[in-house]
């Protein structure tokens, strides 16, 4: 009797451990990364072109997404990511407006991302981490092509993933986001819609303490003033940094975070300029000369303490930028992403997400884009400056080897 009882407590601890085994995963999916091994790229030697290309689409972008008296919350790179992968599978007249909607050709595109990639400093106080995944449908009436899914994997290091759209797939692609953004986009998709076949994800984490850490007798309250009047109570960070920014239209200083690879930029209107007046004055060009120009000069600053998240549909701006035929049903190119039976491809959404916080000790930051793929029928001290960021202002993250902004946004609201 004892010997049986043994038995049966032996059976349910193993289903035990066999339901929390199961329980607990947070992938279900199969990586087909696997079988779909790599080819070594050389990286580029020079980025100096593809970076002004970089710079302004991220200027374009962010100006097309800006809504005036909202605060925005851009991360070109993300966005960049998720769109190249895409633009492997597009032909024709869709692969013509989006490489002219990024300054570069696909492959021109790949190896710069690449090399980029490649190029990110990491150090355990500072890191910008992107990882890129590929989820299509299993479903019997659809093909992918091997060798856009051998370019993603050279290139942008995708995991690719064939499972059946339902409910597992929908929580796995969300948790592999939430895992490689640090936990701060817990979410990028509602559902797997209808007649979707396939996902572009690119997620994209970044976390650096500030090369100065502000001490409390750095940190007061004061007061954030929007552009309609309004006061807002704030917590703001004071010091002094060594980097002055200044255009005709606004002035602006550059932070480093720790080790100098990376920086918080601000630009600040002029008292007689508004947010949105300045932001749609911005262009590529100038910005990269205004980063990589900046003056070696002293300049008293104030950072409000902030964290905001933001999320959007990209959709309608990427047409107004040019890419209008990938969205179109009946006039979309992606042949080279794969084929239906009887149906063709098209971009259905592009959705965004991102985070950031910023405070005393440094920056955290995330962002997650996924493009939807679906299939349809065709049819000095004299001379010190001070910038203090209390009224609404634009604000970038950059790497400085190549300053290029991998994050943009506008603070209007302090309180959001």
């Amino acid at each position: 009797m004892k010997k049986t009882n043994l038995i049966i407590i032996s059976l349910l601890l193993l289903c035990v451990i066999m339901f929390n085994t199961v329980g607990c995963s947070s992938m279900s999916s199969a990586n087909l990364m696997r079988s779909i091994k790599p080819n070594k790229v050389s990286p580029a030697d020079d980025l100096f072109d593809a970076n002004g290309n970089a710079t302004d689409f991220a200027v374009r972008l962010f100006k097309a997404a800006n809504e005036g008296g909202k605060n925005t919350l851009i991360s070109p790179l993300s966005v960049m990511c998720a769109l190249a992968m895409t633009v492997n599978g597009a032909d024709g007249e869709t692969r013509k407006q989006m490489e002219d909607m990024f300054g570069m050709s696909a492959e021109e595109l790949n190896l710069y991302i690449y090399s980029y990639m490649s190029s990110l400093p990491q150090e355990k106080k500072y890191k910008l981490n992107l990882a890129n995944s590929i989820w299509f449908t299993d479903n019997e009436n659809f093909t992918v092509n091997e060798k856009f899914l051998q370019i993603n994997a050279d290139y942008y290091g995708a995991d690719i993933y064939k499972v059946p759209f339902n409910k597992g797939t929908l929580k796995d692609v969300n948790n592999w986001v939430e895992k490689k953004t640090d936990k701060m986009i817990p979410k990028i998709l509602d559902e797997l819609s209808e007649n979707a076949i396939m996902y572009l994800i690119n997620a994209l984490a970044f976390e650096a303490e500030w090369s100065d850490i502000y001490k409390k007798d750095q940190v007061s309250n004061g007061i954030f003033t929007k552009e309609d009047g309004t006061q807002q109570d704030a917590v703001f960070m004071y010091s002094t940094e060594g980097m002055y920014l200044e255009d005709k239209d606004a002035t602006g200083f550059i932070k480093y975070y720790s080790g100098n690879k990376y920086a918080f930029v601000a630009l600040l209107p002029d008292e007689n300029v508004s947010l949105s007046e300045y932001i749609s004055s911005l262009d590529g060009d100038s910005l990269y000369k205004l980063l990589s120009e900046a003056e070696n000069k002293s300049v008293k600053t104030a950072i409000p303490k902030f964290e905001t998240e933001y999320s959007t549909e990209l959709s309608a701006v990427l047409k107004s930028m040019g890419m209008e035929n990938a969205f179109n049903g009946a006039t979309a190119d992606f042949s080279k992403l794969g084929n239906t039976a009887g149906d063709n491809l098209f971009i259905s959404r592009v959705i965004h997400k991102t985070f950031i916080q910023v405070g005393e000790k440094g920056t955290k930051a995330g962002a997650a884009t996924a493009v939807e793929i679906k299939c349809t029928s065709i049819d000095r001290p004299d001379d010190q400056k001070q910038v203090y960021l209390d009224r609404p202002f634009v604000y970038m993250l950059i790497d400085c080897e190549n300053n290029v902004p991998f994050f943009i946004g506008s603070m209007t609201d302090i309180k959001k």
